[in-house]
């Protein structure tokens, strides 16, 4: 496999990329770029992003990106709102069809490989690290050793009704258990 040079480019012309060889990138965004993507993301914090990967033809028209994404990230617990650090590391795999097809109903399953897109006429990477990090962020970041504890609400003056209470059936069996232990 022949590998066009190295680039730190992040928006890769469809028409000049190399049909016969693949076109390596490793993107690694400034402090700056890394505080603007935490801002849009809504994280605390954000350090060592980066998207390594190749972008290779695949047939005449059709394109795959194959890539790695890094990245470690500083978001609230769930529990105490303490920051919590994430270490993501994880394969990224796009293809871009040139002829992908778009169900005109209004109602129409949804295609199996949520990695195809459709081509145009650039291949942005750094689109597709942002997307990449997006999905692959815990939606609840929780401290080690941290357990959420049960939360027991009412009217001043009532009994508060607890997980316990709210489980209907769990009553019946123990009343079962009884009537089998009384015969």
């Amino acid at each position: 496999m022949k590998v066009a040079a190295m680039t730190d480019t992040h928006d890769f012309r469809v028409a000049d990329l190399p049909q016969n060889s693949a076109t390596a990138f490793d993107l690694r965004p400034a402090a700056g770029e890394l505080k603007a993507i935490a801002a849009e993301l809504g994280l605390n914090g954000l350090r060592k992003l980066r998207l390594t990967g190749t972008i290779r033809a695949r047939g005449k028209q059709d394109w795959q990106l194959n890539a790695d994404l890094g990245a470690t990230v500083v978001q609230d617990c769930v529990v105490t709102l303490d920051p919590v650090t994430t270490r993501i590391d994880q394969p990224v795999e796009r293809v871009y069809l040139a002829e992908l097809a778009i169900p005109q109903e209004e109602e129409a399953e949804i295609h199996e490989d949520d990695s195809a897109e459709q081509l145009g006429s650039h291949i942005d990477v750094r689109e597709v690290m942002i997307e990449a990090l997006a999905l692959a962020l815990p939606q609840y970041p929780r401290k080690a050793e941290v357990e959420l504890g049960e939360a027991v609400y009412t009217e001043p003056g009532s009994k508060p009704m607890t997980d316990k209470d709210a489980r209907p059936f769990a009553g019946l069996a123990n009343l079962r258990d009884q009537l089998e232990q009384d015969e």
